[in-house]
């Protein structure tokens, strides 16, 4: 169908064109109308027009153009003014008495194309806000859901076990409840009407206990809840045999019911807005309460008010409560835990038996080692857990509910030291484990200087995660059949030797050596299983969700860590594996590569050592077995067990056999974080700091065929020395009996952790205790005496190995710890600004005890005296200055990757992000390290001393080398 113009002209008008620019437009009633059919366009105005034309058919004919039409459904479709001309010859001059006829014109193409793509405009505008919408309507829903866990996470808990307490007295059904929600059944009732019963003593006394201000401000059940948490969950991640220091106890709980407390006020700070704006008393108890209080919240959401609510929250409780109120609070709850908790054997075990019902928990003073491997024992006081509650503990922590889990709406952007991270829990960009001076620091800085510190944490916390349900449905299995394969530990207890028959003097040492030994490696068991299942519960948890974030903050020397504690990537492989992005991206053919060369580096065992093209081959070489791991991961040849980091490989080997099975591998959506990993971190910082070719070179700061091991380097070294000295006379050299026993048992592995920490301050005991936890896998060594000796020797020769090779990094970290030297003498910490402009304070202080008197026993607090600690101040700078610089290179990566449009998380040394992504990622981090070390870091450094104490003599700064930082940008193996 042509397009149709039926015009109705005046009698006088002669000459029809058509124009869009009028010096005044004529007003036309019309339609226009478009066939898709035909591409015809079809336009017609109305009979009722009163538009003449007074146009004389003598004048010359001048192009009359038609203004921009509207369409009769959608207005502005086409946006631009069509302009064109229809000749005379198209036209028919009517008399008054003739009836309108139709007029067909046959409309340019380009009239449709213009139609067609305002139409296809103006749809996809619409399905952008339609998505736009969803969108915002999903992104409140979550936010509501975000809320109520931050706001109502423990008055959930008490409603659920005031419904389990109902229905267990209705049908006795207790003792088939999970283990540990048995246990809490039973303690809740008691527990909670002991508090009860204090708050209303607490009011009517005349001299009211220290506690009594704060007891009484969250109601009684949600009290009890939280201290039976908050005291099993310390049992459940304490290594003491089912101890918990009361100190710590008492101080956890107190911070617990202060961050609570808060909360709570919050809540009833918007039911009382609530009840005056609506002027409705609330006659119908809780139910009603919590209807207003949910709408109230909901409406505050929906207004995006929260900027309102944050300061309701703040007014509520502008001091915190301190140490001392804590602790004072804390205890007289575990006096009253202790005094209604109770727990019984198994009604299957007590037979003829009567109940041996027995305190659950029991206050003594014990001998304990004020840090592990210390042989110098304090009393302390403790709280025992009784071996009935331990019994079966590890084996049912999943049903202990976790009461916080990662964000499911991105956190709150970082706009001050307390505000943003979470919406309503209490959130803090530092963790300055009450550090007064790192606080004031970091409350008189301003907002400017911290600009590029609070985007990068924002960035970091905007990257979505989500659970990889095939890899935890592994974790599952394996789990469920005991463990003890994959990095998880084994659910079953080593089994403790029974005495001897004999009274020999030396097997009875023996027994008592082994029955100790045995004792120690189930607590760690047990300690390892608790932290396990409390992992496995928040991935159950989170397993449905389409994404979580976590929000992250920084330690006080500007290193990032995810504030959420259990399931997180800095965590262990069983975390690294289970989770992945959640945004997927295409391969692409780089992104297949990377995937290899990232499941060559998680299998290890030498590989992640071989060039990139010998990664490829490894990986190729073993397609069978990554198949086969796979579509059969548990019953199958499981070659992914045999990787150093076998479930992150699992993932890996997932994610490549889905691209290798499809038609078009490069278009497979990949979640996998691919890892770029520093060499020797610490030590590429030392070697970009003192421009030593030689060092620059031993970690991969300059092009290479393969990359250099530094480890593999060290521990040739050592072997090297012990060879020597093994040669030498046992009689008149004491270590060369101890050379012949380690000779053999050097290794890359040996060595690599106590060279990866040298660099950060690792003293010889460190070192020791290091090497000694290896030669203990080993396994060649079963004295532990001689296990000891030997390890004390081979801390020996590796750390002076290290000083042969990294002798410019020595003398940076020798000025480093002599500049600290000088201003602690002055009893002054250690002050400096990373180059992202982050205030660092070092926190180290002599402690000073403060005792106070509770309700249990007299406490000894220790809290931040006005002495700095001189010694610790000089030997922990050099490692804080260079995790400080380490921070700040991830910090600048993680900002020039968002503006690249990547994502990204970081891991300290360790940079991911999506694998269709690395190469832009390894040239962006390259880019910013040489951005880093182009600035004049240690001139700044000393020039900021100078500045802040004129009066004080500080030593020139160390010789450096000629090492050209532009080879960094060449160096494929740098982070790799």
């Amino acid at each position: 169908m042509a397009s149709t113009a039926s015009f109705s002209p005046s009698p006088q008008a002669q000459t029809y064109t058509c124009s869009s620019r009028w010096s005044k437009p004529p007003k036309l009633n019309h339609k226009f109308l478009f066939s898709s059919t035909s591409n015809s366009l079809f336009f017609k105005p109305s009979h009722s027009s009163s538009t003449h034309f007074p146009l004389s058919l003598k004048s010359p004919p001048e192009p009359v153009h038609i203004p921009p039409l509207r369409d009769s459904i959608q207005d502005n479709i086409v946006e631009n003014s069509m302009n064109f001309q229809i000749p005379m010859s198209e036209f028919h001059l009517m008399t008054p008495q003739e009836s309108a006829p139709r007029i067909f014109i046959q409309d340019p193409p380009w009239i449709a194309s213009l139609f067609l793509k305002g139409i296809y405009k103006r749809a996809n505008q619409e399905l952008k806000l339609e998505s736009k919408e969803i969108e915002r309507r999903n992104y409140n829903l979550l936010r509501r859901r975000q809320i109520k866990a931050e706001t109502e996470a423990w008055e959930r808990m008490v409603d659920e076990y005031k419904d389990l307490e109902k229905v267990m007295r209705e049908k006795k059904l207790a003792p088939n409840l999970p283990y540990v929600k048995a246990l809490f059944l039973g303690w809740f009732e008691p527990l909670r009407e002991a508090i009860a019963r204090e708050q209303k003593t607490q009011q009517t006394k005349k001299h009211k206990a220290a506690f009594a201000p704060h007891i009484d401000l969250l109601p009684a059940d949600k009290m009890a809840l939280i201290v039976m948490h908050k005291m099993m969950g310390l049992v459940m991640v304490g290594n003491q045999d089912g101890c918990v220091q009361v100190v710590q106890a008492a101080v956890h709980i107190g911070m617990a019911i202060e961050q609570e407390v808060r909360i709570h006020s919050f809540l009833e700070k918007t039911k009382n807005l609530q009840k005056k704006k609506t002027g409705v008393a609330d006659e119908d108890g809780l139910s009603k309460e919590k209807e207003i209080l949910r709408k109230r919240v909901n409406g505050l959401i929906r207004r995006k008010r929260l900027n309102e609510v944050q300061k309701l929250l703040i007014k509520e409780e502008m001091k915190p409560w301190g140490r001392d109120k804590q602790a004072k609070l804390g205890s007289r709850l575990i006096e009253l835990l202790t005094e209604t908790a109770y727990v019984q054997p198994p009604l299957s075990q007590l037979a003829d038996s009567p109940p041996d019902v027995r305190p659950a928990f029991r206050h003594r003073f014990k001998a304990v080692a004020k840090s592990p491997g210390q042989k110098i024992v304090k009393n302390y006081g403790v709280i025992e857990c009784d071996p009935l509650v331990l019994t079966g503990l590890d084996k049912t922590a999943k049903h202990m509910l976790i009461p916080y889990v990662p964000m499911l709406v991105p956190p709150k952007r970082w706009k001050g030291y307390d505000k943003g991270g979470h919406l309503f829990l209490p959130s803090y960009v530092m963790r300055t484990h009450g550090s007064r001076k790192q606080v004031d620091a970091m409350r008189n800085i301003s907002r400017n200087q911290m600009l590029k510190v609070f985007e990068a944490l924002d960035m970091l916390g905007s990257t979505k995660w989500r659970v990889n349900k095939k890899v935890l449905s592994v974790v599952e299995s394996i789990w469920a059949r005991g463990g003890n394969v994959a990095g998880l530990v084994n659910r079953e207890d080593v089994p403790v030797p029974d005495k001897s028959p004999f009274e020999d003097l030396k097997e009875i040492q023996e027994w008592k050596w082994s029955v100790r030994k045995a004792k120690k490696i189930n607590q760690e068991r047990h300690s390892q299983r608790c932290d396990t299942e409390l992992k496995l519960s928040v991935a159950r948890k989170m397993k449905d969700e389409e994404g979580f974030y976590y929000p992250h903050n920084l330690d006080f020397r500007g290193r990032a860590y995810p504030m959420h504690p259990h399931l997180n990537h800095l965590s262990s492989d069983l975390c690294r594996g289970v989770l992945e992005f959640a945004e997927g991206r295409p391969l692409g053919k780089s992104g297949l590569r990377w995937l290899k060369i990232h499941l060559a580096n998680l299998y290890a065992g030498g590989v992640e050592k071989l060039s990139y093209e010998g990664r490829l081959a490894f990986v190729d070489n073993h397609i069978d077995d990554i198949f086969d791991s796979a579509t059969n991961p548990v019953n199958g040849n499981r070659w992914w067990l045999t990787a150093e980091d076998p479930l992150q490989c699992l993932a890996a080997c997932v994610n490549l056999s889905e691209a290798l099975n499809s038609p078009s591998p490069h278009t497979v959506i990949s979640h996998l974080p691919i890892h770029q990993d520093g060499s020797c971190n610490g030590l590429q910082h030392y070697a970009a700091l003192g421009r030593d070719s030689l060092e620059a070179a031993a970690v991969n700061l300059v092009d290479g065929d393969k990359p250099a091991d530094v480890y593999s380097e060290i521990a040739a070294r050592v072997h090297e020395i012990m060879k020597r000295d093994s040669n030498k006379d046992p009689t008149t050299s004491p270590n060369a009996l101890l050379a012949r026993i380690l000779v053999n048992q050097i290794d890359r592995k040996l060595v690599k952790q106590t060279v990866m920490t040298s660099v950060y301050g690792v003293t010889y005991v460190g070192a020791r205790e290091q090497i000694k936890k290896r030669l203990e896998e080993k396994g060649l060594i079963t004295d532990d005496r001689l296990l000891f000796t030997a390890a004390c020797y081979a801390a020996k020769v590796t750390l002076a190995a290290l000083g042969e090779i990294f002798q410019a990094a020595r003398g940076i970290m020798s000025w480093l710890g002599d500049c600290a030297k000088v201003i602690a003498s002055e009893n002054q910490p250690v002050r400096w600004t990373t180059p992202l402009g982050l205030p660092v304070v070092q926190p180290y202080c002599k402690s000073e005890r403060h005792l106070i008197r509770t309700s249990l026993q007299v406490l000894a607090l220790q809290r931040e005296s006005n002495s700095v600690d001189i010694r610790k101040q000089r030997t922990a700078f050099p490692p804080n200055f260079v995790h400080s610089l380490d921070g700040s290179h991830m910090m600048m990566t993680a900002l020039a990757c968002r503006d690249a449009g990547l994502r990204f998380a970081g891991v300290h040394d360790s940079f991911w992000t999506h694998p269709c992504d690395v190469d832009q990622m390894n040239k962006i981090l390259r880019e910013k390290f040489v951005e880093l070390y182009s600035m004049p870091i240690l001139e700044s450094l000393l020039e900021s001393f100078q500045a802040s104490y004129p009066a004080l003599t500080f030593p020139p700064l160390p010789e450096r080398g000629d090492f050209d930082l532009q080879q960094v940008l060449e160096s494929p193996y740098f982070f790799n």
